[in-house]
């Protein structure tokens, strides 16, 4: 941080009031509730920044504090470059987190999420992010969630909608099913500790499979997306082309049938399948078990620890177990029986929960044959033109890039030309096809728990399921419901909400007690800020073209899976329906490092949690935001350390003591369009030195914040660069003391400086223009523009050398031609002294960097 200032005698001693000054601000922007607000305006370009929203949780931390004072900092960059800017916030407010609260303090959850609603409203307004709260959306609330149940009757009727019966996540302490997708390495998502149980249940899926080529392949489109967050999406959709293969069981073995449906990528491989292989979970292993008790209590041992393998987040690195069922399999292409195996590292949600193993060419399948002394058969070899030249190769040989042998009529054929005569076989025969298979699965949506959105859907002993009607909607989730954990939908235990009609007979019939997860909420939020208020639809479409897509998405990366592919899907399937025109929601995203203090991230969970409140009571709001953008670049994490907010409350007074202590005279000759005052070419009086040194640092410094705000948003080093250009400034203080300095230049600097912090610390910097004398509002007034021939500087250095080795460095005005830069290197008396005797054959001249003297 810079030192403290000498003392300076003024008129008037004062440190900067934080508290009375932003009080002040706060009264003023509170007294305008248009002064944020954005509408559609097809003549002026427009920017939709969005951070994600945030759930009620009770109070804002200051890791909440950095998400948002990234966004508004870009938010108040566009506003004052012209664009129409929109910048709404809302409250993810459904949830397990208000139920927990519920059963803890004995208060209705809506109780609980509306009261923690208004205290972080009343937070995000004192730290001055400017949100238009026209816009506000909650989505515990009917006008919001109504539209969740108009979404889901629509992909009802679509296919999209579906319920069946399966094997579902469980997590015991939330007591409800959890998606695919929030369960983190045989976790729960929220219980970092409390491994992940497998139950049959009926539940409600969203078909998001239907979209997964499309999710898979658009990830080219999203150039604006971090790397990593793209690879992750692509990793998770998991894609593989393969081959479907059934091998025959020979004969009904229960109610899972007699035929082993297998997914194979190295369909040029099954001549070399010495076993079939299930996961433990694999419906056939599920009838063999009911039978045979032995054979029960191995396989519950192989799930025991394929469980511990996943809460330990590798899977691969398993050690390899399996216990044979005693049955055969019988191998379509070759008429071999292969004996079936229960393995713990085949996993029932890849492909079809079953594999041919092939020893020789999978290292896995070679751990495994080895372990239990299973036939290890060849049936790639590396290509060549000479049979006899094609030995053997070390074992596991995997690569694609080889021929058959041992393979009866597909032999010597290569790899990619034996998978697709092979796969052709299979669907000429009807014991197979080529395929597609993907990681992701069918997005379940019910939840075993109150506080959501209830489904439309009723149970009729007549008609069975059938949809609520559209007229009738929203289906409304009671109040004061007696909340439990006993493992079932609360709503079960309300009969004013259970027993309705039937929508199609009218008899009696009772509603589905399921809630939907609360990602249903978050897929399409920021759709509903373009036209929070339409009770007639989810959206004007007409607004949608205008907005979207969203510009910039800040949030964390943890949401990479969850929140950001059901959003990508939900737009899809909105495109269909035809109310939007966009297949992406978000051209840009931006995933911002974590707050760490004592070694962890900032968490309620974790216990250190700092408040934004304690802070803004100390330091004010404007040093709270300037250290949350300060202390490490956005997209690193940073350390919490109070300490820095102390030296930020430093920067903000001394900013401010220099306005005090040189009260602007407000030149007429200051323009509009920039803020700048006329080059001192067209100046009467040219400047001194120091006057010089102070406009080419503003200017350099315009230039610099403005680079920092366009392209890397490292607002450390823009709040850096202005901190350098205070230094500059008190160090001139003599210059300025004697007249040296024009006071037109001190008025620029001073309009400048408000300029430049208003993205970042809105109340000083309304203070400060105000202290100019300023009248008009500094929210959208033009960011200034530096001058390219004021930032340069008046003398630059150039090295020289002689025949390629540094001798000296010249100090030549900025404005040099060759011809002088050269002459300049000639008279330099080391050069000279470098060159006497020799004879000088060449000069080389790279201009700006080096003059390299050539002589012999």
């Amino acid at each position: 941080m810079p030192p403290e200032d000498k003392p300076i005698t003024t008129a008037r001693e004062e440190r900067y009031d934080a508290q009375r000054i932003e009080q002040k601000w706060a009264e003023r922007w509170q007294s305008d509730p248009s002064l944020y607000a954005a509408e559609a305006h097809p003549t002026k370009p427009k920017y939709y920044v969005l951070e994600m929203l945030p759930y009620p949780s009770g109070a804002l931390h200051m890791g909440h504090v950095r998400n948002y004072a990234i966004g508004d900092a870009l938010a108040r960059y566009m506003w004052m470059n012209g664009y129409n800017v929109l910048h709404p916030m809302g409250w993810d407010s459904f949830g397990l987190p208000a139920e927990n609260a519920a059963i803890k303090n004995n208060t209705p959850p809506k109780q609980w999420t509306l009261s923690n609603i208004a205290a972080m409203k009343v937070q995000m307004t004192r730290l001055a992010f400017a949100y238009d709260w026209s816009r506000e959306v909650t989505t515990c609330l009917p006008d919001y969630y109504r539209w969740n149940q108009w979404f889901f009757l629509k992909l009802y009727e679509a296919g999209l909608a579906y319920r069946k019966k399966s094997k579902v996540n469980w997590c015991p302490q939330c007591a409800t099913v959890l998606a695919n997708e929030q369960v983190v390495g045989g976790m729960c998502w929220r219980h970092e500790d409390q491994p992940v149980e497998q139950r049959e249940l009926e539940q409600w899926f969203l078909r998001i499979t239907k979209y997964a080529d499309e999710l898979l392949r658009d990830l080219d489109k999203l150039q604006g997306w971090p790397e990593k967050v793209r690879i992750m999406q692509q990793n998770w959709i998991g894609r593989s082309e393969g081959t479907l293969v059934d091998f025959d069981l020979g004969g009904t073995v229960g109610p899972a049938g007699s035929t082993i449906t297998v997914f194979t990528t190295r369909v040029d491989t099954i001549y070399g399948a010495t076993s079939v292989q299930l996961a433990p979970e694999h419906p056939i292993v599920c009838d063999m078990i009911t039978r045979d008790a032995d054979l029960r209590d191995k396989v519950e041992k192989l799930v025991a620890e394929q469980r511990k393998a996943k809460e330990a987040g590798d899977i691969g690195a398993i050690e390899k177990h399996g216990v044979f069922t005693g049955r055969y399999a019988r191998n379509p292409y070759n008429g071999e029986a292969v004996p079936v195996w229960v393995a713990n590292y085949i996993l029932m949600d890849y492909g079809t929960g079953a594999i041919m193993s092939v020893p020789a060419h999978d290292e896995r399948d070679y751990e495994f044959a080895k372990k239990y002394k299973l036939e290890i058969r060849v049936v790639i070899l590396p290509q060549s033109n000479e049979e006899e030249t094609m030995a053997e190769p070390p074992l596991p040989f995997t690569t694609m890039h080889g021929m058959l042998v041992n393979s009866g009529e597909f032999s010597r054929l290569s790899c990619e030309d034996a998978i697709k005569k092979m796969s052709a076989r299979a669907e000429e025969k009807g014991f197979g096809k080529a395929t597609v298979t993907f990681r992701i699965k069918d997005w379940g949506i019910s939840r075993q728990r109150y506080w959501g959105t209830p489904i439309p859907m009723v149970y009729c002993e007549k008609d069975g399921v059938v949809p609520v009607e559209e007229k009738a909607l929203p289906v409304i989730l009671p109040d004061n419901v007696p909340i439990t954990l006993a493992g079932g939908s609360p709503l079960m235990n309300v009969p004013e909400f259970l027993n309705t009609t039937c929508p199609k007979c009218g008899g009696p019939a009772r509603r589905e007690t399921d809630t939907m997860d609360t990602f249903v909420d978050s897929s399409w939020y920021f759709y509903r800020y373009t036209d929070a208020h339409n009770d007639k639809a989810p959206f004007d479409s007409a607004k949608i073209a205008y907005w979207f897509p969203i510009d910039q998405y800040i949030g964390g990366v943890e949401h990479a899976i969850l929140h950001l592919i059901y959003s990508r899907f939900w737009t899809k399937f909105m495109r269909d329906m035809g109310l939007v025109k966009n297949d992406e929601p978000i051209a840009r995203l931006f995933t911002q490092g974590m707050v760490i203090k004592d070694g962890a991230k900032m968490s309620k969970s974790f216990g250190n949690v700092v408040s934004p409140d304690e802070m803004v009571a100390r330091y004010g709001a404007d040093a709270t935001r300037l250290y949350s953008l300060f202390a490490a670049p956005p997209d690193r994490d940073l350390e919490w350390q109070e300490s820095g907010i102390e030296g930020i409350q430093r920067l903000v007074g001394r900013v401010y003591r220099f306005y005090l202590r040189n009260p602007t005279v407000v030149s007429p000759t200051l323009t509009v369009e920039t803020g700048l005052a006329p080059s001192p070419r067209a100046q009467s009086q040219p400047l001194s030195p120091e006057a010089r040194a102070i406009q080419r640092k503003l200017h350099q410094t315009i230039k610099r914040v403005s680079d920092d705000f366009q392209g890397r948003w490292h607002f450390n080093t823009c709040i850096a660069a202005i901190m350098e250009l205070m230094n500059d400034i008190y160090g001139a203080e003599e210059a300025r003391a004697a007249g040296g300095i024009p006071a037109s230049l001190i008025a620029d600097v001073q309009r400048n400086i408000a300029l430049l912090l208003a993205p970042m610390a809105p109340y000083l910097a309304h203070e400060l223009w105000e202290m100019t004398g300023e009248k008009s509002s500094l929210l959208k007034a033009p960011w200034p523009k530096y001058d390219p021939a004021l930032a340069a500087e008046d003398e630059i250095e150039i090295p020289v050398q002689v025949n390629g080795k540094l001798r000296s460095v010249v100090v030549v005005s900025a404005g040099a031609s060759e011809d002088q830069i050269k002459q300049a290197a000639l008279a330099d008396e080391k050069v000279r002294a470098a060159i006497a005797g020799k004879q000088v054959v060449r000069i080389i001249f790279v201009a700006g960097k080096v003059v390299n003297i050539v002589a012999q």
